[in-house]
């Protein structure tokens, strides 16, 4: 239950939230003494733990729907609360977390205890008085918004106008506002007439970060496609469409399964989007669809070994990517808990570990290699030994500063930049 299914900071980065299998939001807050102090400012405390989701069940059709939260995306700040969306396979929900350090006494027709008083008894009138008590940090659900996904969701995506929002599940996407809870507009559905013609699903969609009538989804065959929703209500018909051609020579039983798309992400500037599918990640430019103008190899010596990776289900993870704050910098996670950063103006790339023997605080992180063969120099890891076990999934990278939340099974990790 307490494996970790989701991770997202706000946007001022002063807050981390993770969901789990288990339904849970557990946020983690900035120290707010660490912020000066060049070597702690990555330093985050427990802020507020509750129980987003519960386990359900859909009587008309016989099936359990798990508690598991598949994502979280907060709202901008517009006052002293904070509001987050959070979402399992069917339902999404808007949370508002809110702090309480004063309470009101002194009530005219209550006692010290709540009790009513009899109004008989009463002689003179009171004001009441706010007095400090201890911080209470409180979650309260303010919408609901049910049974509009026949199918798993498996994005949500905040639009720029700070008004809507869209969630996306394997054939449908929907847009919602945020003050109706009874009605969504569906503007993509690509649901064939007939479920045996169905040849591709949904894998992730994303709004454009300062257009709101522009979105981007995937698919599972590897393609992306951008829909502007000035063109029509319903964006069936997209505006751009990116695929890359694949090299016959490549050409393999498990070609389909690896192209498959599992994270798409808008660049913080909304000129590129960044996909990840199972080998690497790929950096599209807006204006040229017919390929990438970047592609970085994450792990690429499993090539060889997906005959075993499809054997044991692992072929199917679904590994997410992100950009650092100035998006020049990408990292996304692979196995054994590793994972990669690419940084797209040196062309450097480093492999990075996420694990106890190797996290003491200030301990500083050794890059990691994979050797393919051949023999093994006494710092390398042979493929062999690979854990697929420990697979780093979710990934998240501080708005503005060098500080990275990562994943890895039930820990997390925060790490930030070298200081000299």
């Amino acid at each position: 239950a307490d494996i970790i299914s989701t991770v997202e900071f706000n946007h001022t980065g002063e807050l981390l939230a993770t969901g789990d299998k288990g339904g849970r939001v557990v946020i983690f807050q900035r120290e707010q003494e660490s912020k000066n102090q060049i070597h702690r400012r990555g330093e985050y405390n427990v802020y507020s733990t509750f129980q987003s989701h519960e386990p359900e069940f859909d009587y008309l059709k016989s099936l359990e729907i798990e508690e598991k939260i598949n994502k979280i995306r907060w709202l901008p700040q517009q006052n002293a609360a904070y509001f987050l969306l959070s979402t399992n396979d069917k339902t999404v929900k808007l949370w508002k977390v809110s702090e309480r350090d004063k309470r009101p006494e002194g009530y005219n027709l209550k006692d010290e205890e709540g009790r009513l008083r009899d109004p008989a008894t009463i002689t003179t009138l009171r004001v009441p008085v706010l007095r400090p008590m201890d911080l209470m940090v409180e979650a309260t659900p303010r919408r609901v918004f049910a049974n509009a996904h026949t199918y798993h969701i498996n994005s949500i995506s905040v639009n720029s106008d700070y008004e809507t929002y869209m969630s996306a599940d394997d054939l449908r996407i929907n847009l919602w506002n945020f003050e109706i809870t009874n009605q969504s507009f569906n503007i993509v559905d690509i649901k064939p007439a007939n479920m045996e013609e169905l040849t591709e699903v949904i894998t992730a969609a994303e709004f454009h970060p300062h257009h709101c009538n522009t979105f981007v989804y995937s698919s599972s065959k590897g393609t992306i496609r951008l829909c502007d929703m000035r063109a029509s209500a319903l964006c069936d018909r997209h505006t751009k469409f990116f695929e890359e051609p694949e090299d016959p020579s490549n050409r393999s039983f498990f070609s389909e399964i690896i192209s498959s798309i599992s994270d798409v992400k808008f660049s913080h500037s909304g000129r590129y989007i960044m996909t990840r599918d199972y080998l690497t990640v790929k950096v599209w430019d807006l204006n040229m669809e017919n390929r990438p103008i970047e592609t970085y190899q994450v792990h690429d010596y499993l090539r060889s070994k997906l005959c075993s990776l499809y054997e044991n289900d692992c072929i199917f993870d679904k590994f997410e990517c992100v950009w650092n704050g100035s998006d020049s910098v990408i990292m996304t996670g692979s196995y054994n808990n590793f994972f990669r950063m690419f940084d797209r103006n040196t062309k450097r790339d480093v492999t990075l570990e996420a694990s106890r023997e190797n996290s003491k605080p200030r301990a500083i992180l050794k890059p990691r290699k994979v050797c393919v063969g051949g023999k093994r120099r006494k710092d390398e890891i042979s493929v062999d030994s690979l854990d697929f076990s420990k697979k780093i999934l979710h990934t998240a990278w501080h708005p503005s500063e060098n500080i990275i939340a990562v994943a890895a099974t039930n820990n997390l990790y925060i790490f930030q930049d070298k200081v000299n």
